[in-house]
């Protein structure tokens, strides 16, 4: 990791708060960016528990209740883009951070469409780091309590992150079961486009509303009877989509 990242952060003079019960799970392999996250995380009033692989990462998650994961994508014992996967794909709602040194936009996106909630670029932000999180982390404590919904013969457990469509279990991926989340639970209103973006991606500066505009596309052609007349997933011209029951 960059040292001016691991020094700014080293250097942060933040006075802990009170009252936070929110517990985060960092994992990284670099036993300096472990201990700097700590202090910075410790130092906000959170609760930090470290892992410095994947593999221990994962079994702390089995056995602890967390508010948030910061993953370090460089990982020793399995590949962090699988992590970021599993991570994702097991525990819905569980806002997940994701630290890259990669500055390819194509390699963001990847990470967002597989369950990341925010990519951040190393060298990083400490200010900006802890900022992020916490909104993260407000957007999933908004979230209604209710583990399903249902609509036609389709069946979206938030609990399970499972989509049953007769009876019979829907494949999709960690962000089309975000999308679809979001427009139940915002049933009848219209979602712009860049609110996708910022609440569902959590990541303001995504690189094209037709992102959006393709998962969309994905839940209708497996949830909709006919796909090229959506009687569910609409499309409000001008404006973004609208969920009706």
């Amino acid at each position: 990791m960059a040292a001016s990242t691991l020094a700014e952060a080293a250097n942060t003079t933040t006075t802990a708060r009170s009252g936070r019960a929110a517990r985060i799970l960092v994992v990284a392999d670099d036993c300096a960016l472990r201990k700097v996250l700590q202090r910075l995380f410790t130092l906000e009033g959170y609760e930090v528990e470290v892992a410095p692989d994947s593999v221990s990462g994962l079994e702390k998650l089995r056995q602890r209740r967390f508010s948030a994961v910061v993953l370090d994508l460089q990982q020793p014992r399995a590949s962090g883009w699988d992590v970021c996967e599993t991570i994702a794909n097991s525990i819905s709602g569980l806002p997940l951070v994701v630290l890259t040194a990669s500055t390819e936009v194509a390699d963001k996106v990847l990470l967002l469409e597989m369950g990341a909630d925010d990519c951040i670029t190393m060298p990083f932000s400490s200010r900006e780091l802890v900022a992020r999180l916490r909104a993260l982390m407000r957007r999933a404590s908004r979230v209604s309590p209710k583990n399903s919904f249902a609509f036609k013969d389709v069946v979206v457990d938030f609990s399970k992150t499972e989509i049953t469509r007769g009876g019979e279990k829907i494949l999709v991926t960690p962000k089309e079961f975000k999308t679809l989340e979001f427009l139940t639970k915002n049933a009848e209103r219209v979602i712009s486009r860049d609110e996708f973006l910022n609440d569902v991606w959590g990541y303001e500066n995504y690189p094209s509303t037709r992102t959006v505009d393709n998962h969309i596309m994905r839940l209708r052609q497996k949830l909709e009877v006919d796909p090229s007349r959506p009687s569910h997933l609409l499309t409000v011209f001008g404006l973004g989509y609208k969920f009706v029951p």
